[in-house]
């Protein structure tokens, strides 16, 4: 059963631009277009990073398709259309598809959960009804729920079902899942810090937070990892460990918010209850990213 691969390399989880008066659409412009001009594989819009939970039900909506003109099929776009509604994320999946998305990041319903056999149903109906290709993001973390590996072995075999978005740092389990699954859904690493590991076990890129300011280089550490330098790949993991380890030290996106104002991409502006990021924490990221020659 053969299955569209939606990208290969580095795909950001794109914050979105966010001012006191709304979604700041002409700095959203500029940094699609900035992510697009620095080679990046794709860009997941709306997923955690670009704070959906907090968007109205029209901004996500109307972020979606302003975003779908702007990348104009210049690379891949990924709509975060997750909710612990079946017919809300079915919706959002209907919307991206109309303006123009090539998949769909469906995260695991979270606080009323689901079984396993609510999962299966859940991710099904999303791939059916939504019309999109469905990658399954697994984020225990924040969702307190965990896609086991027969669960993944089940997905894979339904043909709207095509990738996973592995965020949980259950290196084991997700071992057992590529044996289950090899060939039938394609692995990406959801955390940076697991890049080059799930790589060695044949993931195929990451969805980053890291590549919001650094693209190219996150796309560098896939791609060569991808054309067998994995020494390089695995170099460039580790010196990159203490900048990732700074991006997540509050809960995301508050750093990486922090970091892409000092870049001018957005106002470092978040929704309640998410604040700003304290600051001895940004005087440390802040110093990192000028260690990486970054203009902050």
């Amino acid at each position: 059963m053969e299955k569209k691969k939606l990208f290969t390399g580095a795909a950001t989880a794109l914050i979105t631009p966010l001012t006191p008066e709304g979604v700041d659409y002409p700095r959203l412009a500029k940094f699609i277009d900035w992510q697009i001009e620095q080679g990046i594989s794709a860009l997941v819009i709306c997923g955690s990073t670009g704070e959906p939970s907090t968007l109205t039900d029209d901004e996500h909506r109307d972020v979606l398709r302003f975003a779908a003109k702007q990348i104009a099929g210049r690379v891949p776009m990924i709509a975060g259309a997750g909710s612990n509604d079946t017919d809300y994320a079915i919706d959002l999946a209907r919307v991206a598809k109309e303006a123009g998305a090539d998949g769909a990041l469906v995260v695991t319903p979270y606080y009323n959960k689901a079984t396993q056999k609510g999962l299966i149903k859940h991710f099904a109906m999303v791939a059916e009804e939504g019309g999109l290709p469905v990658i399954l993001y697994n984020v225990p973390s924040r969702t307190g729920v965990t896609i086991e590996p027969a669960t993944y072995e089940a997905l894979a075999e339904h043909p709207g079902i095509v990738a996973i978005k592995e965020a949980s740092g259950a290196i084991a389990k997700t071992v057992d899942t590529m044996s289950r699954v090899a060939g039938k859904l394609t692995l990406y690493s959801g955390n940076d810090e697991e890049i080059v590991p799930l790589m060695s076990i044949g993931a195929q890129g990451v969805i980053s937070v890291l590549s919001n300011l650094l693209p190219a280089k996150t796309n560098e550490i896939c791609t060569r990892f991808l054309s067998g330098d994995v020494k390089g790949a695995a170099a460039m993991q580790l010196h990159y460990r203490p900048l990732i380890d700074a991006l997540f030290c509050e809960v995301n996106p508050i750093p990486v918010k922090a970091a892409m104002a000092a870049l001018g991409f957005c106002d470092d502006y978040l929704r309640m209850p998410l604040t700003s990021m304290e600051p001895e924490h940004k005087a440390n990221l802040l110093a990192l990213m000028r260690k990486e020659g970054l203009n902050v």
